[in-house]
């Protein structure tokens, strides 16, 4: 993978972490900016660990004519589920707020 897929993975991470976001029930006590950054991170550290464990299933999809691969939207997907929920369990460990 070349830098491109890198710029392209911080773009498309701000999707990602709204989709993680999403996909978790419930309600979490972080705002959309640090969704989006663990998002941006998630999508970083998933194209990182594919191209380490050299993760590729030929499937691919066509977004703004740059072609992902779905292993590597899953596992940018499952980074971002696991960074949002651990964010949104330390927003409410350590907030003042006790009517949560």
């Amino acid at each position: 993978m070349g830098a491109q897929d890198y710029v392209a993975a911080i773009a498309f991470g701000a999707v990602i972490g709204v989709v993680a976001r999403i996909l978790l029930p419930g309600r979490q006590g972080i705002g959309i900016i640090l969704t989006v950054l663990i998002g941006m991170g998630a999508a970083v550290a998933g194209t990182w660990a594919a191209d380490r464990w050299d993760l590729r299933s030929g499937r691919l999809v066509t977004v703004w004519h740059h072609r992902y691969d779905w292993e590597v939207l899953a596992v940018q997907l499952g980074i971002a589920v696991v960074g949002i929920a651990i964010a949104a369990m330390l927003a409410k460990a350590f907030s003042t707020d006790r009517d949560r």
